[in-house]
């Protein structure tokens, strides 16, 4: 009976060696697709807050200036 029990310690390590191994070459390629989709969805807001950020100060730049233009007339 103990011969049997040491016959089983190598059965049980390639049982679990095959199930750690079908886990490790499972296919990842669905977690990648998601995660770039998210990285893009980021990479847009960004863009657009920086761009938000640009226009902003530039609406507020111009309004200064347009009124500057107005209020200079030709004396003649």
């Amino acid at each position: 009976m103990a011969a049997l029990a040491w016959l089983l310690i190598p059965l049980f390590a390639v049982v679990g060696a095959a199930i750690w191994g079908s886990w490790a070459s499972r296919n990842k390629t669905i977690g990648d697709v998601a995660e770039l989709a998210g990285y893009a969805r980021f990479r847009d807001a960004m863009e657009r807050s920086h761009v938000t950020t640009a226009d902003s100060v530039r609406s507020e730049r111009e309004p200064a200036a347009t009124a500057s233009a107005v209020t200079t007339s030709p004396s003649g």
